[in-house]
């Protein structure tokens, strides 16, 4: 699973059907609940790729 920012989704979803060679599902993170870190930049991770 990657945690990413909405900015860097694409790449996310990129690199998940390269390694795995399968759609990703896509999760959105509740800003409240939830302090994760994008893995691509410094910002806060808005959605989770991977099933």
């Amino acid at each position: 699973m990657i945690m990413c920012c909405e900015e860097h989704m694409e790449l996310a979803i990129d690199v998940y059907v390269d390694n795995h060679e399968k759609a990703p599902e896509i999760y959105p993170l509740p800003v409240d609940k939830y302090d994760g870190i994008c893995e691509y930049c410094s910002r806060q991770a808005a959605y989770i790729v991977g099933n």
